[in-house]
C-alpha cells in the first residue's frame, strides 16, 4: 500500500519560509538603519539660514521700499444726506448738520479702506488727527 503524500499543515511554518521572513525582516532593518545615517548625514552637510532674527529685518527693509509711496488718506468728520435741490442752495454761510456730534471720534480712510478712528486737535491753527484706535487689521505682505 503506498501512502498519500503529506501536506505540510497550516498551523506549522515551514522552515524554508520562516527563514525567508526572517531575512526579509533583517534586510528591511537594514535598509531602514542606511536611510537615517543617510538622512542625519544629509542633514549635518547642508547649512540652512536662521529664518528667526533676520525675517522681521527683510519685512521692515521690503516696508521701507514703500516708503515714497502716495496714498491717498481721508478723514471723515460725518455724513449727512441731502436733496440736490439743497446743495444747489449752498452759499458761503450755510451750514450743512453731519450725523456726528462735536467730539465723536473721526472715521480714518487709506485708499477709500477704513483703517483708524481719530480724534481733531488743533496745532498751530492747524486742523491735525490723533489715532486713536485701529479698526481693522494691515493684512501682511503676501497676503490675500
Amino acid at each position: 500500500m503506498t501512502e498519500p503524500p503529506t501536506e505540510p499543515t497550516p498551523n506549522r511554518p515551514d522552515s524554508d519560509s520562516s527563514n525567508m521572513v526572517e531575512d526579509a525582516i533583517r534586510d528591511a532593518g537594514e535598509q531602514v538603519e542606511a536611510i537615517n545615517e543617510t538622512a542625519a548625514s544629509a542633514a549635518n552637510a547642508v547649512p540652512l539660514p536662521d529664518f528667526g532674527a533676520d525675517a522681521t529685518d527683510a519685512a521692515a527693509a521690503g516696508i521701507g521700499m514703500l516708503g515714497d509711496v502716495d496714498l491717498d488718506v481721508r478723514i471723515e468728520l460725518g455724513r449727512t444726506s441731502m436733496l440736490v435741490d439743497d446743495v444747489l442752495k449752498l452759499s458761503p454761510d450755510s451750514v450743512v448738520e453731519l450725523d456726528k456730534a462735536a467730539g465723536d471720534p473721526v472715521d480714518i480712510f487709506v485708499n477709500g479702506r477704513h483703517v483708524a478712528r481719530g480724534e481733531v486737535l488743533v496745532l498751530d491753527e492747524n486742523f491735525c488727527v490723533r489715532v486713536s484706535e485701529i479698526v481693522g487689521k494691515i493684512p501682511e505682505a503676501g497676503a490675500g
